[in-house]
């Protein structure tokens, strides 16, 4: 495999960063997740988007443009003849003295690949089974705190969140209030009474780029969408729910705190739609 890294391939057992890189010292980093299909990368404009937004909220002073990223993704996808594969772009402020205060200095630009076969319909599932998941302990990191729109390599909140687990798949997030928020690494949906719900943006979310598919195929399948703030115990009372991130696609939720729940017809209907709009917009 290669890697892309400065701007230049290398093998991927060649890639590395300086230790004076405010990404690997501070955590001072954007990145972002994104699938490729049949060679293309998925809903780019919403991951490039995101992605610029991560570097203005963190202050970075220069980076490199949508369209200079994408060329690396691009080269590093043909590098690696790789059609169907998992990306992750991480955008670093670069190698700096070792002060906490940022100073001027030249991003650090990595492009990191390997092969993601296409789940849905037309292949095998992405992920070993449906979803099991608790609500755990560990709260949000608050808005006020760190951005929450912000996508930066600081994951500790997650991993805490992660480490109280016993088994299951994901860690479901509260926020400080108590209010459900999202898992360690995706967004979480629900059907009651035929309305999908999921937590709003205007609490401690990230604004996950499937989380946005599924709400644009809900609307033109013209599904009820309720999204605001809520109780874990709406998740518990659901008639069925489901998971979404870049990698698991839309994952069924088949338990939460030990409560089972059915892998329901609408959380199959947005799945084969989702395989649909891949499928017209990939291949």
């Amino acid at each position: 495999m290669q890697y892309h890294v400065d701007g230049a391939l290398v093998d991927a057992d060649a890639a590395s960063v300086s230790v004076a890189d405010r990404g690997f010292r501070y955590g001072d980093a954007a990145f972002e997740t994104l699938r490729a299909y049949g060679g293309t990368v998925f809903r780019w404009d919403d991951h490039a988007a995101r992605l610029r937004n991560t570097l203005d909220a963190l202050g970075f002073e220069r980076y490199p443009d949508a369209a200079d990223i994408r060329a690396r993704v691009r080269e590093t996808l043909a590098a690696n003849d790789l059609a169907d594969a998992y990306v992750r772009v991480s955008v670093t402020r670069g190698a700096q003295p070792g002060a906490l205060t940022p100073g001027p200095a030249d991003p650090t630009v990595i492009v990191v690949t390997k092969p993601l076969p296409r789940g849905g319909t037309a292949g095998d599932d992405v992920w070993d089974a449906p979803a099991s998941a608790r609500v755990v302990e560990t709260r949000r990191v608050p808005d006020a705190a760190v951005p929450a729109a912000a996508k930066t390599h600081n994951y500790l909140n997650g991993i805490l969140a992660r480490n109280e687990l016993d088994g299951e798949d994901e860690a479901l997030l509260c926020d400080v209030d108590g209010r459900l928020a999202e898992g360690a690494t995706s967004n979480a949906f629900w059907v009651r009474d035929d309305t999908l719900h999921t937590p709003t943006l205007d609490g401690d979310v990230l604004p996950g780029v499937t989380r946005r598919a599924v709400l644009d195929l809900a609307a033109r399948e013209g599904i009820d969408v309720e999204t605001g703030t809520y109780d874990p115990v709406a998740l518990r009372r659901a008639d069925e729910a489901f998971l979404t991130n870049t990698t698991w696609e839309i994952r069924p939720l088949v338990d939460v705190d030990g409560t089972a729940l059915p892998v329901g017809p609408l959380t199959e209907r947005l799945a084969a739609r989702f395989d649909a709009a891949v499928e017209a917009a990939h291949y």
